[in-house]
């Protein structure tokens, strides 16, 4: 793995993945316009602090670019004049693409796309890595992803795939939230109290999610083990049914789809 992993961008989830690598044998590197939080990750774990993201491009091996969609493209041509081939520019910018890296850097470097998803800042993300750039070495392709794998699944997709990722996997922590909001929503309706029904929904999504990941059955038996034929489950599912709440879900994710496209164009 290089020695040397820098990192334009210590927020939520550059942190994340700070703290992911802090017991690797390597070198982080950080910068961020707010020191404050810059600092507190130099107290965290001894990163290496830089007053510009030019010092810092100058001395890492791998750079991650982990900033708002939004500014990405002045800081990428800002620091174009520190890059060149021994060096990988990483992104976890949503909906920007490899192409768009490599028209902003002159193509002087490889460019790996990264997709995390929040749960990451609990070390129980999904990411989806692209490794498509042919200009990246075989060390490189083989040490990228494992950059990872210390706060969740590492998913390697190519760049095509990456909006349907954003959809469904992305965008996702989203949706569970929404239906933990309702549940919480209808307990309260039917007498629990509010803290008393968060504290037991959440409770829900946990063990619900723990079963699903040890269990060897699928998750549609998971769901027939708990659906009796004239029970209480099978009721409210056949009522999410005929109010159409799968296919509903199922749009969701295709809009969401589409928007990622729409940001890539």
């Amino acid at each position: 793995m290089p020695s040397k992993i820098g990192f334009i961008g210590v927020g939520n989830m550059g942190s994340a993945i700070i703290r992911g690598l802090a017991s690797r044998d390597v070198v982080l590197h950080g910068v961020d316009h707010d020191t404050a939080r810059l600092k507190a990750m130099v107290e965290e774990v001894g990163l290496i602090a830089h007053a510009s993201p030019h010092n810092l491009v100058r001395e890492c091996d791998i750079v991650i670019l982990a900033v708002k969609p939004q500014h990405a493209e002045p800081l990428v041509k800002e620091i174009a004049t520190e890059l060149d081939g021994s060096k990988c520019l990483v992104s976890i910018c949503a909906g920007i693409t490899q192409t768009m890296f490599k028209d902003w850097t002159g193509g002087l470097c490889p460019v790996v796309r990264v997709m995390p998803n929040t749960p990451a800042l609990v070390g129980e993300g999904v990411f989806a890595v692209c490794l498509d750039d042919n200009d990246l070495s075989d060390a490189m392709r083989s040490a990228i992803p494992g950059l990872f794998e210390g706060i969740g699944q590492v998913h390697v997709l190519p760049e095509k795939l990456f909006d349907a990722f954003t959809g469904v996997i992305g965008s996702g922590p989203a949706y569970v939230f929404y239906f933990m909001e309702a549940l919480v929503e209808s307990a309260v309706a039917l007498g629990l109290s509010r803290p008393q029904a968060t504290q037991m929904v959440k409770g829900l999504f946990s063990g619900s999610a723990r079963l699903a990941a040890e269990s060897d059955l699928s998750i549609t038996q998971l769901r027939e083990m708990v659906t009796s034929p004239g029970g209480t489950t099978i009721r409210a599912l056949t009522h999410f049914d005929r109010q159409g709440v799968r296919g509903s879900i199922i749009d969701g994710a295709f809009e969401s789809y589409l928007r990622s496209v729409e940001l890539g164009e």
